[in-house]
């Protein structure tokens, strides 16, 4: 069993960022930020925060445009001149573009400085910021330069919440709904007797999702088998997030993974594992929460050809994690090209 370090949350997280900057001694603490959580977040969190260690700030530009080795090494080069040294701590305010950047940075930087995640999104709350997966983009190519490495702690405060418009939080929800299609039947059920994604629902939420993912991640942290099945939606997901960045018309994750779990749900019909019924119930939901995306039939050789260079897959053959039921998942299941085809033709003819 690998140790999931800490997560806190609400007002419990700065106390425990105190209580660990007071027992650490960090040499310089350096707040990553990009420029929304400069301005809505930052502020709310360094007023709470007791010591008087050296701060800095670093700023970077918000998107998934900017998630790229680039803008890494422009910081890693700022870290330098500020002579951070390998006691220094890195603190990340942000979703997850900053989150996965920033533990990138702190696991490379001098072979490795400690870092705290501060999730302000709620996919970075329920996913990208807990687990220690962390990366940067190559090109257009999600997550291909990473390292697995912990933050110290995370701290969730749902208040940030109120700052994000209601695409952000549709975007997290693809993950929450992701978590209860793979690992709980029962959850699934509440996910979708919501009538409406309010943030007091979403709390409770919150903490049933990093749960999941915690128990999920404490079996396999390097993700050699189950944690696989935290990539649902995301063979799909993933390619076609690839293909819209690549076209400079970025969507949302959590856009291009409900594309993906509604085919990913399609193709489990038609390998027998998923009933049919249980698919259309999984299509119908996700259907009524998130905007068809604009694709045709003649891009399907560019997204295969990013699916090809998805991290899951083994001798050239591409492999899906794929529903048995509502509530539990099944690992590398290789999915020929053809059945990839008719799930994206089938997403788009309906």
């Amino acid at each position: 069993m690998n140790p999931i370090n800490p997560i806190y949350y609400g007002k419990n997280g700065i106390k425990e960022i105190n209580n660990f900057i007071k027992k650490n001694k960090p040499s310089k603490i350096v707040f990553l930020v990009d420029e929304n959580t400069h301005e809505f977040c930052y502020p709310q969190i360094i007023s709470d925060i007791e010591t008087d260690t050296e701060i800095e700030i670093l700023e970077i530009e918000p998107g998934e445009e900017n998630k790229n080795l680039y803008v890494c090494i422009n910081l890693w080069e700022a870290l330098t001149e500020l002579k951070i040294d390998r006691k220094g701590l890195l603190i990340n305010i942000g979703g997850g573009v900053l989150t996965d950047m920033g533990g990138f940075l702190a696991s490379c930087y001098k072979r490795g400085i400690d870092f705290i995640n501060i999730p302000t999104t709620l996919l970075a709350m329920v996913d990208a910021s807990i687990g220690g997966k962390t990366g940067v983009d190559l090109g257009s190519h999600k997550n291909q330069i990473g390292a697995f490495s912990l933050p110290q702690m995370v701290a969730v405060d749902t208040g940030f919440l109120s700052t994000l418009p209601q695409e952000q939080i549709l975007s997290g929800f693809a993950e929450i709904i992701k978590h209860g299609l793979i690992a709980d039947k029962e959850y699934w059920k509440e996910i979708i007797s919501l009538k409406e994604i309010q943030t007091e629902d979403l709390e409770k939420l919150i903490k049933t999702s990093i749960e999941i993912k915690k128990q999920v991640v404490s079996q396999d942290f390097t993700e050699g088998g189950l944690r696989k099945i935290l990539n649902f939606g995301h063979t799909i997901g993933h390619a076609i997030e690839s293909f819209f960045l690549e076209n400079k018309n970025p969507v949302l994750h959590g856009e291009g993974v409900a594309m993906g779990m509604i085919t990913e749900s399609y193709i489990s019909v038609k390998k027998g594992l998923l009933s049919h019924r249980e698919y259309e119930e999984v299509k119908e939901y996700i259907s009524s929460l998130y905007p068809k995306l604009d694709l045709k039939k003649e891009d399907f050789e560019d997204i295969f050809t990013f699916m090809q260079n998805d991290k899951k897959n083994t001798n050239n053959e591409i492999k899906f994690v794929l529903l048995e039921n509502i509530g539990k998942a099944a690992y590398d299941i290789s999915v020929d090209k053809d059945l990839i085809k008719e799930a994206l033709y089938m997403y788009i003819d309906s």
